[in-house]
């Protein structure tokens, strides 16, 4: 019995020891690194550089904002269609993925305010007899959206019989155009303007925006703080013009081909 009370004893000593061992905060202390989640697949926004690192708008706007709250950022690359689902399963803390603020995402997350104005356009054959969106109403007309964007959405509700063709990547969507497979790619204007010039013989952009978006980052829902935060970011880094640098640093070509064309530039 005072060998088994001897043990008894020893095992709480023990147990006491090994608890006060432990490192102040332990596993409870917060990870302070802000997980930003983009897919790596838009430039000039969101790419990879020639040593395969993150780079683009959406990279140093990241920086920048993680800069200003005093915390480490992390890039997260995230297809397209995961985006949502890993903020909301706090996979990452926030999306800057160049995602258009809509009324059904915002039923499942927060948005901050819009910090680009963009529209949805046309990629089409280069000989090509379709002029606007309207001719895009003719009967058997063939589509290319990527899949789980506002061109899939907007074509949807607009052109109920069109033949609606849904490749995951932008890239495939281009190749639909180029192919002869489809009559048109619905997408944004930056995007629509430099995929006509890796392909100026075959394809024919019609920049005329459908309807105008607003670009915005995403947040989980109720959380606040970080909403308040990123906003206060967002203008702070317009009136200082941080926009205004990124876009001459990465998209000096395309602006001054917007300037040009009479579209307006992209940055709120």
């Amino acid at each position: 019995m005072i060998r088994l009370l001897s043990i008894f004893a020893l095992t709480i000593v023990t147990s006491l020891c090994l608890t006060g061992c432990q490192p102040q905060g332990g596993n409870d202390t917060p990870d302070p690194t802000l997980r930003v989640g983009m897919e790596l697949t838009f430039p000039p926004f969101e790419m990879r550089n020639e040593a395969n690192q993150p780079d683009g708008i959406s990279v140093r706007m990241a920086e920048a904002l993680a800069e200003r709250l005093g915390r480490p950022v992390e890039i997260v690359d995230v297809a397209w269609e995961g985006l949502i689902p890993a903020l909301k399963s706090e996979k990452i803390d926030i999306i800057i993925s160049s995602m258009t603020k809509t009324e059904e995402r915002a039923r499942s997350i927060a948005f901050s305010d819009g910090y680009v104005t963009n529209g949805l356009c046309l990629l089409v054959a280069a000989d090509s007899p379709i002029q606007s969106a309207a001719d895009l109403e003719a009967p058997g007309t063939r589509l290319a959206v990527k899949l789980a964007t506002t061109g899939e959405l907007w074509a949807r509700e607009h052109l109920p019989e069109a033949q609606i063709n849904t490749p995951d990547t932008s890239a495939a969507c281009v190749l639909e155009v180029v192919q002869g497979k489809s009559d048109a790619f619905v997408f944004d204007q930056i995007s629509i303007y430099q995929f006509w010039k890796k392909y100026p013989e075959e394809t024919r952009m019609i920049l005329k925006p459908i309807r105008a978006e607003s670009w915005a980052v995403g947040l989980r829902q109720g959380d606040d703080e970080m909403l308040e935060q990123v906003n206060a970011f967002l203008a702070d880094f317009r009136e200082q013009g941080g926009f205004d640098r990124l876009a001459e640093r990465y998209m000096a070509e395309e602006k001054a081909a917007f300037e040009e064309m009479g579209v307006p530039f992209l940055f709120e």
